[in-house]
């Protein structure tokens, strides 16, 4: 789209902010699709990272694609753009994206431990962790399995990723 046909506020915006602002527009007729990243370089290429509520397909990465390009004039700027989904294994950012993995395996790194356990709540302050721990008897020798829960702040959180099993 040329700049003559963009509303008036658009003119002063710096390129970052046009992005941000169309993607934030095509971000609005797609309210289970949430932004994990943009970014854009100094050689104005553009990279947004996605994450959905249900996931994200490719024609969420389709929409906002055209949501941004089509409404940029590329002979005023020329760019590049590149639109994808959080990848399996990416470190979890938000907390919508805590919420959305409920009943999965993470591993959460903390300070001075990591923990490996399922994702059995998570609100908006913390999260609730729960596993299965072996240890020694409370009376005689040997060792039993006990049923573990710990509820860690996201403050404490250094990451934490969604382990895939097959």
């Amino acid at each position: 789209m040329r700049e003559a046909m963009l509303p008036s506020f658009y003119k002063n915006m710096t390129f970052k902010e046009k992005v941000l602002q169309l993607l934030n527009e095509g971000l609005e007729e797609k309210p289970t699709v949430f932004l994990i990243d943009l970014t854009v370089t100094d050689a104005f290429k553009i990279i947004v990272t996605l994450d959905g509520d249900n996931g994200v397909v490719l024609q969420d990465c389709i929409d906002i694609s055209r949501a941004i390009e089509h409404n940029l004039d590329r002979e005023e700027q020329d760019f590049s753009l590149e639109v994808a989904s959080v990848g399996v294994g990416s470190p979890l950012k938000l907390i919508r994206q805590y919420k959305k993995n409920i009943g999965r395996t993470l591993i959460v790194k903390l300070a001075t431990t990591t923990i490996e356990a399922e994702l059995v709540a998570a609100n908006d302050m913390f999260i609730t962790l729960a596993w299965e721990a072996r240890e020694p008897k409370k009376i005689g020798k040997g060792k039993e399995t006990v049923q573990k829960e710990q509820e860690i702040p996201y403050s404490d959180i250094k990451e934490a990723i969604v382990t895939v099993t097959f």
